[in-house]
């Protein structure tokens, strides 16, 4: 095994606290490779990924952001899975696609290309992740707890807007699965879905052909009337009962939140996800 470390000018003791830990890692057998700069400001987070999987030389490459933690069978359990798909990325047990659980190979990750380098506010893990997509590539998840994820005040997540991830996220949206569908409903006639609805591009909501939802007041008022649009009539979408909608569906539903009432009521449906339903909550 190799760690490969990037120090992205860090102005504290992480250097010292590196060498320490070479020395151990070294005398277990761990190759220990340590690269970085001292220029007046860091370079990103991109650039420091790219940089650290650069140096390194192994055929795998597991992602560990500096604040988290791995369990010590993280990399053998993610490696095992990547031999059988090697064209896919693996995270662990847990939101889906969380970068900083992240174990792909290098051939593949050369294959998509590099981290955007282009510093603070942007959301490289994001954009690196739909490439992936572009290139076919899967997502395979170890159903085991693998990484603690530390979430805190000075992490690099708070440098970037939630505007900019809506925006990333709509667009790729549009790109890349709205084409496969010549209608589509809006799973909540609540403020997330009509957001939604009105951030897509005129062609997209025009493909809109209803809301659904379970609130009984959403659905008696009937329909959901876009007042910003330019067009006249202005837009007016129905808005009804999940059951009585069609699919395909964009679900703007957050999982976990309702006792399990939601997804009680999308497995009732017998749909297939990534055919019948796509989630954007």
């Amino acid at each position: 095994m190799e760690l490969s470390v990037f120090n992205d000018a860090s102005k504290d003791k992480s250097m010292t606290i590196i060498e320490k830990w070479k020395v151990k890692l070294e005398d277990s057998g761990i190759l220990v490779v340590i690269g970085g700069h001292s220029s007046p400001a860091p370079r990103g987070v991109g650039y420091s990924k790219n940089q650290a999987v650069a140096q390194s030389s192994g055929p795998y490459l597991c992602f560990l952001d500096s604040d988290d933690v791995m369990m010590p069978q993280r990399v053998r359990l993610q490696y095992e899975a990547a031999v059988r798909h090697p064209t896919s990325a693996f995270t662990s047990h847990g939101p889906t696609v969380i970068m900083p659980t992240w174990f792909c190979s290098r051939a593949w990750f050369s294959h998509v290309g590099l981290f955007d380098e282009g510093g603070q506010g942007v959301p490289e893990d994001l954009l690196f992740f739909y490439d992936h997509l572009r290139k076919g590539g899967g997502v395979v998840r170890v159903d085991q707890s693998l990484l603690l994820y530390r979430y805190h005040p000075r992490a690099a997540t708070h440098s970037i807007l939630e505007t900019t991830i809506w925006s990333h996220r709509v667009r790729f949206l549009e790109e890349w699965a709205l084409p496969r569908w010549a209608t589509f409903t809006i799973w909540n006639a609540g403020r997330q879905g009509r957001r939604l609805y009105r951030s897509l591009t005129p062609g997209a909501r025009a493909k809109v052909v209803a809301f659904c939802d379970v609130d009984e007041n959403k659905i008696k008022k009937g329909f959901y009337c876009y007042e910003d649009s330019k067009e006249r009539p202005k837009p007016r979408v129905p808005i009804v009962h999940f059951r009585d909608a069609r699919p395909p569906f964009v679900i703007c539903v957050k999982l976990d939140l309702t006792g399990g009432a939601f997804e009680d009521n999308l497995q009732s449906l017998n749909l297939r996800e990534g055919r019948d339903f796509l989630h954007f909550s």
